[in-house]
């Protein structure tokens, strides 16, 4: 199947270079603004809601409140129980999803032009009137210590979680995001409704919309959906360092294959090198089969299906991250060979080669992204979290192809630093022990 990665990247190459689309930016009469991407070929619209803030808005003790309290909306709101609002929400062909991560909560609706009117009132009561009731609650939390439960026994999910202690410490990045079967199992019907009062207002919320919509149509839905949402919310978290040094951290878990997460510092989003960081990591480790982490770990050795790595810039702290599973008795050499390869990098940098076999991938896979309303909606909420500018689908390939070989080798050598790798490793690993004073 290698004959696969030149034709993909032949066709990339045919594609066009930047992804055309218009983004206006609407501001409705009440003052709330939203990035629109005009399409009326289909009666369709696809609207995407973020409010920053998410599970690390979390109070200590009352981790997985956010989130429970976010997949609670769609059970029940105004005057409609759980199963009366599904089915008026199924009548008019509508879909709403709900959802809260580290960062965020977000929503996500899509629903016909002919049934608009009645879309945005079911979203809007969902957001402003959910009501919590007790036997939703039961059923949803029930739900969640299920999944809890699953990740307790999930290597991966173990050496994440352990990760993000080691990393983050008391921060809420330190703590469960989906809450601990203690915390999960003492929230209150009022620790929810603070949740949603804290989580869910309009100093924090960030609004795309993609499809048959206009301008002006789309600032009155604004004002109607979010208009009567808390001006302010609950307090954000600080920035934290990520305090944690070089080494191993062994978790003891049963399975015959262990599971390693590993990383340190990263670069946020907005640092002048965070483009060449990016094509840096689709050449060590973001690039599937062609990376430099798959070809040494996997096809050189055969220590893993699969490695790779990643940055991960949030909104309070900056990681570059990766993952790897192998067998016990492989996974010290597969460290090893990471390791080992960060520090190739970092000293010897990467070849002109591989930056244009990087290049050409990002510019020509970009455009394929913009596949619909759907996907539209969240890449602009997403550019307006980032800081981005609605120029930016223009821009962003001729940012990339702008970055030059000294750029790349540059940030590797300043970003990649093998001394500083920790891995945390959930299993049974052979000829592995916790670093002292891990």
């Amino acid at each position: 199947m290698k004959w696969l990665a030149p034709l993909a990247l032949a066709v990339f190459a045919a594609l066009p270079a930047r992804a055309e689309i218009e983004i206006e930016e609407v501001t409705s009469p009440g003052g709330i603004t939203a990035w629109l991407v005009e399409d009326h070929n289909i009666p369709f619209t696809a609207l995407e809601l973020r409010f920053q803030g998410g599970t690390s808005l979390d109070a200590p003790g009352k981790e997985g409140a956010v989130r429970l309290m976010a997949a609670l909306l769609e059970e029940g709101a105004g005057e409609r129980d759980a199963q009366a609002f599904a089915a008026a929400t199924e009548t008019i062909a509508a879909d709403f999803d709900y959802d809260a991560r580290d960062d965020a909560v977000s929503v996500s609706a899509r629903f016909l032009t002919e049934t608009r009117d009645e879309a945005v009132e079911l979203l809007r009561a969902s957001l402003m009137e959910p009501r919590f009731d007790e036997d939703a609650i039961a059923r949803v939390r029930a739900q969640a210590l299920s999944a809890i439960r699953s990740d307790l026994n999930d290597p991966g999910a173990i050496a994440s979680r352990e990760f993000a202690r080691l990393a983050f410490g008391d921060h809420p990045y330190g703590r469960a995001s989906d809450g601990t079967i203690e915390s999960v199992g003492a929230l209150t019907r009022d620790d929810l409704v603070a949740a949603h009062a804290e989580a869910l207002a309009r100093d924090r919320v960030f609004v795309a919309a993609a499809g048959d919509i206009t301008a002006e149509e789309l600032g009155g839905l604004l004002d109607e959906l979010l208009g009567g949402l808390p001006e302010t919310g609950g307090a954000r978290p600080g920035d934290v360092a990520v305090a944690l040094p070089g080494g191993i951290s062994v978790v003891e878990f049963a399975t015959p294959q262990s599971v390693a997460v590993f990383g340190h510092e990263g670069l946020p989003r907005d640092d002048e090198d965070f483009f060449a960081a990016f094509v840096l990591n689709q050449i060590l480790g973001g690039g599937g089969f062609e990376s430099r982490l798959m070809q040494e770990v996997r096809e050189k050795r055969g220590l893993t299906y699969g490695v790779y790595s990643y940055l991960a810039p949030k909104d309070h702290a900056a990681l570059y991250m990766g993952r790897v599973a192998s067998a016990n008795d492989r996974i010290a050499e597969a460290i090893e060979v990471i390791r080992g390869e960060w520090a190739r990098i970092a000293r010897d940098g990467v070849t002109e080669a591989e930056l244009e076999a990087a290049r050409t991938y990002l510019t020509g896979a970009y455009p394929l992204r913009f596949d619909g309303n759907g996907p539209i909606a969240r890449i602009l909420v997403g550019m307006q979290m980032d800081g981005l500018p609605t120029t930016y689908p223009q821009t962003r390939n001729d940012q990339l192809a702008a970055i030059t070989l000294e750029d790349v080798n540059r940030v590797a050598a300043e970003l990649l630093k093998p001394e500083r790798l920790h891995f945390v490793v959930a299993g049974q690993p052979e000829g592995l022990e916790t670093t002292p004073g891990q």
